[in-house]
């Protein structure tokens, strides 16, 4: 007599690979969190909250004029010892990327809008507020570099933007951000994936749009540790007969990453401070 198998039980082989098949995604995660958790001790402190007040103008056609004050806190990352910080133009001036997105719409001669940076401040982990500002603006890159007003002697940790990489499509970087007043400044870390990597006019990498922590001004690495680049915003300038306000579709503003070398470049534009200009002959 023939003896049937329960049609229930699952095979010893097919149990096994059912298991292997768990086992290998599980691991991969352990894998990217370990790593990711290194890269966050190493580079943690190169991260600071910058803290400024924006006042602003602004007006549109037939609708007068209004104005108002804000203070926020912004990420900025460390890149010299002396204090140089790199942030987001976008993220400390959001208005002037809304007009240059305007500049040649129909509504452009109908919108204006006049921003201003005061206050500014460098927020390490310490509590310790380090009077700042803002030392050049690069509209094109999207990025504002602000340095202490006078010489500090706290010990900072810059990050090494030489130490860098490129990445490919699909690959994972680790992003390093500050949390904002409500979490306590907290340091937080969000594993982000390379949807696209655009060429011309200028090499940049496109982030997956799922919401984590990552803000602008936050830099990424790759999983050993290399510095890829500055988390900005892209944004293409109006186009006559867009519609204006109505014109500015998704299409038109993205957030990147922008390569490190693009930011070393960017930082030898940066002037040197007063002191030094008088040292020199």
């Amino acid at each position: 007599m023939t003896k049937k198998h329960n049609s229930s039980t699952c095979p010893l082989g097919l149990s096994f690979i059912l298991m292997f098949a768990l086992v290998i995604p599980l691991s991969r995660a352990d894998e990217i969190s370990e790593k990711g958790r290194d890269v966050f001790k190493k580079n943690q402190h190169s991260v600071v909250t910058v803290q400024i007040v924006v006042k602003s103008k602004f007006s549109m056609g037939g609708m007068g004029g209004q104005a108002n004050e804000t203070r926020q806190d912004v990420t900025g990352t460390l890149i010299d010892t002396a204090g140089l910080t790199v942030l987001s133009l976008a993220a400390t001036d959001p208005g002037q990327m809304v007009q240059n997105m305007m500049s040649g719409s129909d509504d452009d001669s109908k919108f204006k809008i006049e921003t201003e940076l005061s206050d500014v401040k460098i927020l390490l982990e310490d509590g310790t507020e380090i009077p700042a500002e803002v030392v050049l603006r690069d509209k094109d890159l999207d990025l504002a570099f602000v340095r202490p007003k006078a010489k500090i002697t706290a010990e900072l940790t810059p990050l090494d933007l030489t130490q860098s990489a490129k990445v490919g499509m699909l690959d994972q970087v680790i992003a390093l951000n500050r949390l904002g007043n409500a979490a306590g400044r907290a340091y937080a870390a969000s594993v982000e994936r390379i949807s696209a990597i655009v060429e011309r006019p200028r090499l940049f990498y496109v982030p997956e749009t799922s919401f984590t922590t990552t803000a602008l001004g936050a830099p990424a690495f790759t999983l050993d540790g290399k510095v890829v680049g500055l988390f900005v915003m892209r944004a293409l300038k109006g186009r006559s007969g867009g519609g204006g306000m109505m014109g500015m579709q998704a299409g038109n503003i993205t957030g990147i990453i922008l390569p490190a070398d693009d930011i070393i470049k960017a930082a030898k534009q940066v002037p040197a401070p007063a002191d030094q200009k008088k040292d020199q002959p």
